[in-house]
């Protein structure tokens, strides 16, 4: 056993790492032209890896008459297979391009979309070296001495270990492992453990972090006492209006993170929030039309697609995510020249009313800046429905008065152009997995 840590800790980085990503530079600092000199590099390597090791790849790329050698440019990226949702469920082991014996470590797919499980493994020179080696000090502003508070599940899910992994080897930060919701891990245990150890740094999902909040006021602690510099959120969307109630109940800064179990990190956001910026030394994201799959231009809403440019044991290539938005490459106000993306929330939960297609994020937007309206509610969309639906539960301090459910459907419709219905209940149930906003009953 001690031979094999003392290979782990002669694991040198790959010269493909080596040559772009030096000791002190950071992907923030580098010009485009080299990150994207870097992609099309590492493009080039995993296709062709996946080419000579993987019998499913190989096959896609022989079936769409492309070789390796066909990509001299990144935009040749287009020529490419789509790699979809289906067929990740066919095998647990479908994309390895290497022995299974060397597969360190699986994980599994929440399952918010349905179907069969997605399974995602990892090699350990894959999900450690490579993903640790290209830094991102500015936007992942996490250092030593930093205690974070990591209240996403663990279970099954790669968002619990994989921020575990970059606050503590990647940040030398100290982590706690709440999780979230768990056996052990409930809300009021978790805000003991927060008065008890004071994290400067909390990690959790948007809806969660609401949860959190009410434990803390059921046992009588004060959020403001905790010496917090950042709340991350991530693993599911909600609008800059939700986040703003966040930000006012925790008392610090609250910025958005993007990712997938399949796609790994696609977008980490700055403290000027002006979108998410896209971590080009470990992803190649396009745009493309769902209907037509042609490849989109800057600003044009379409399908986010993914290439994993650092997982070369378990490539992923064009991948479909399901997720729609856009991208701009003008450089943000914060400095950072990397291109940002821009959500607009998932294809199978937009929210079609008579024949107006919503992002349930423009809706929520419209909904948290309604005062009387608490931070817990469901849109309602049957099939075919014309008018808006949104159940929810009222502030804290507010008197269901008559006329209330229908004065804020007046206000509501107003915004959105659409009718709109409201029904107000005591209690919409706290989920412990994703929070799902849009029911289609």
């Amino acid at each position: 056993m001690s031979s094999f840590f003392d290979q782990l800790r002669r694991m040198e980085k790959p010269p493909l790492l080596e040559k772009y990503f030096e000791p002190d530079a950071t992907v923030e600092n580098m010009s485009l032209e080299k990150l994207r000199a870097f992609q099309l590099e590492a493009l080039g390597m995993v296709v062709t890896r996946a080419f000579r090791r993987s019998e499913f790849y190989r096959a896609k790329l022989m079936a769409a008459q492309v070789v390796p050698e066909d990509i001299e440019e990144l935009e040749d990226v287009s020529r490419l297979p789509f790699t979809t949702k289906d067929e990740l469920r066919q095998d647990p082991w479908i994309t390895l391009a290497c022995f299974k014996d060397d597969i360190a470590l699986v994980h599994v797919a929440t399952g918010t979309t349905s179907g069969k499980e997605i399974y995602v493994p990892w090699t350990w020179q894959d999900f450690y070296l490579n993903e640790l080696t290209p830094a991102l000090p500015y936007l992942v502003d996490v250092r030593p001495g930093d205690i974070c508070l990591n209240a996403l599940p663990y279970e099954m899910s790669s968002s619990g270990l994989a921020f575990h992994k970059v606050f503590m080897s990647g940040c030398r930060a100290t982590v706690i492992p709440a999780g979230k919701a768990g056996a052990y891990s409930t809300p009021e245990k978790t805000v003991r453990v927060m008065q008890d150890l004071k994290p400067t740094i909390i990690i959790t999902t948007p809806s969660y972090s609401m949860a959190l909040a009410e434990a803390a006021v059921s046992i009588g602690f004060d959020l403001g006492t905790l010496p917090l510099r950042r709340v991350w959120l991530t693993g599911e969307g909600c609008s800059f209006a939700f986040r703003e109630r966040v930000e006012r109940i925790w008392g610090t800064k609250a910025n958005f993170y993007y990712g997938s179990l399949e796609g790994g990190g696609m977008g980490v956001e700055c403290d000027h929030h002006r979108g998410y910026h896209i971590p080009m030394s470990h992803v190649l994201v396009e745009i493309v039309d769902p209907s037509t799959d042609r490849v989109l231009e800057p600003g044009e809403i379409g399908e986010i697609v993914v290439t994993c440019l650092l997982r070369w044991d378990t490539p992923l290539i064009r991948y479909r995510t399901q997720d729609l938005g856009y991208t701009d490459p003008d450089i943000c106000t914060c400095g950072v020249a990397l291109p940002r993306l821009f959500l607009r929330g998932r294809q199978v939960d937009q929210v079609k009313i008579g024949q107006v297609e919503f992002s349930p994020f423009y809706l929520e937007e419209f909904l948290m800046r309604l005062p009387e309206v608490g931070n817990w509610y469901e849109f309602v969309v049957p099939p075919g429905a014309s008018t808006l639906k949104v159940r929810v539960e009222i502030a804290p301090g507010v008197e269901k008065s008559p006329g209330l459910a229908e004065r804020l459907a007046s206000q509501m419709e107003f915004s959105v152009g659409v009718p709109c219905a409201f029904e107000l209940v005591e209690s919409i149930r706290r989920p412990k997995s994703k929070t799902i906003r849009v029911v289609k009953e």
